[in-house]
């Protein structure tokens, strides 16, 4: 951990009061500080000095397409950056996390946010090394950290990393995904691994609350406040109090709500009903949705402030069918926990086995888990067969059995296959092996053209003079 009193931190912004005012307060507050207007001093300076965490404005010349931050971490993997912008964006912020950026902060910052900030990312400073660098053993101790999230395919020890990195933050996220693919508990590891895992977790479903209750339920009331209100009662934010509340389905929070929640979110207030004075909270805010809010944003059905403030980091949740041998994995521990001590049922047949890993799965885990309990049920031996599965998934496996689709489909893709395979190599060559430049020149971030380097058995090494 590096000392706060000899840390010494670079600040990039093209707005010279800003930057003189943040210098200033990093200062004061013991830090040295270097402080420069733009993109390329940034670069100059990182290169010519060494630095214990980066403060980076996003829209700065020199930083357009993010320049800094692509090159800072290609670089200096091992300085902490911090992201702090006046214009927030989804690809933006989605990026940022992508390359490992510590904290995404909105203008104006208020000063205790700053330096709460500054002081993680210090304590938190690392040689991480990008999760597909990394080596099995090294894989396989960061999924066990999560282990009530089941799986170890590509995207999600992608999705270990993230947690990894975000969970000891403060920072409200938003968690998107197919339904059934898991995000309540992807919320909850979250919460469990973060500074307020000792309080409360508070789950708000805004889809089984009717709209009239939600305010009561949510911010609590006092005796007498409206019919029924017999005793005062705490609502459901200040029951999370230094918590995290998990907010499932925030696309469907009325538009009323969504106004209410978004002081909320900025001034960490709120007023029950029935009470003239606010109540003061500290809370973290982990929220879920299957739709795309941007589109809900863009389409004047959600709140574009409470967006931004909501959503300073995305993470998307792969569905069942992106995650490969994963389906068996989380079929077995299915298996297991929901297996009556009396049942005689082991296993499942190679038949099973492969129709799971050719099912589409449109309800992601939630599907899997019924099925496997309803096969448990119904089973008449001591092996799942295919005809204890629902009928959706025997149909599937029969589909498949037709000779003229699968001769088809392979050779489609065997085709889609060796094309990608030669664009990959073309890049490399080009670019002599560096994996960072292939992936800018292709529009992907860096874990991305890892990711397909690694599915078509190409090392970049080969490649390099």
């Amino acid at each position: 951990m590096t000392d706060q009193r000899t840390a010494r931190i670079l600040v990039a912004d093209d707005e010279p009061l800003y930057l003189r005012t943040t210098g200033e307060l990093l200062r004061k507050a013991g830090y040295e500080c270097e402080c420069v207007p733009d993109a390329h001093a940034a670069l100059e300076a990182l290169s010519r000095e060494s630095f214990d965490l980066v403060l980076s404005d996003l829209n700065m010349p020199g930083n357009l397409k993010l320049e800094l931050l692509h090159q800072g971490r290609n670089a200096w993997p091992h300085i902490p950056l911090i992201v702090i912008t006046g214009v927030p964006s989804i690809p933006t912020a989605i990026e940022s996390l992508r390359l490992g950026i510590t904290d995404y902060l909105l203008k104006p910052v208020k000063y205790d946010d700053l330096l709460s900030s500054v002081r993680r990312a210090l304590a938190q400073r690392t040689d991480r090394t990008p999760i597909v660098d990394r080596n099995d053993d090294e894989r396989r101790a960061l999924a066990a950290k999560f282990p009530d999230i089941i799986g170890n395919s590509p995207p999600m020890l992608e999705l270990f990393d993230i947690v990894d990195r975000v969970a000891g933050t403060d920072t409200n996220i938003l968690l998107t995904g197919e339904s059934g693919t898991g995000k309540e508990v992807v919320a909850r590891t979250i919460h469990q691994h973060s500074t307020r895992a000792k309080h409360n977790f508070q789950v708000i479903d805004c889809t089984a609350v009717p709209e009239t209750l939600f305010e009561s339920v949510l911010f609590g009331h006092v005796k007498g406040s409206f019919t029924g209100a017999v005793k005062d009662q705490a609502g459901l934010l200040k029951q999370c109090d230094h918590g995290t509340a998990f907010f499932d389905e925030i696309g469907e929070l009325p538009a009323p709500l969504q106004a209410k929640l978004l002081r909320v979110v900025q001034e960490q207030t709120f007023t029950p009903v029935g009470k003239n004075t606010p109540i003061k909270v500290d809370t973290r805010f982990v929220c879920a949705t299957n739709r795309n809010l941007e589109a809900e944003v863009n389409a004047g059905r959600f709140r574009r402030d409470l967006f931004y403030r909501l959503v300073v980091i995305h993470i998307e949740l792969p569905s069942l069918r992106q995650r490969g041998d994963d389906v068996i994995l989380l079929a077995e521990h299915f298996l297991q926990i929901l297996r009556p001590a009396s049942s005689r049922v082991q296993g499942f047949s190679d038949e099973v086995t492969a129709c799971f890993q050719e099912y589409q799965w449109p309800g992601n885990i939630r599907e899997l888990r019924n099925v496997v309990e309803r096969a448990v049920a119904l089973a008449k031996t001591e092996t799942i067969e295919v005809s204890d599965l629902p009928p959706s998934l025997q149909s599937s496996k029969l589909d498949k059995r037709k000779p003229a689709t699968e001769v088809s489909t392979a050779s489609r893709y065997e085709a889609l296959d060796d094309a990608e395979h030669s664009y990959l190599t073309s890049l490399l060559h080009q670019h002599h092996g560096n994996v960072s430049q292939a992936a800018l020149q292709a529009g992907m971030s860096r874990q991305g053209m890892h990711k397909l380097l690694k599915k078509h058995g190409i090392a970049a090494a080969d490649f390099r003079e």
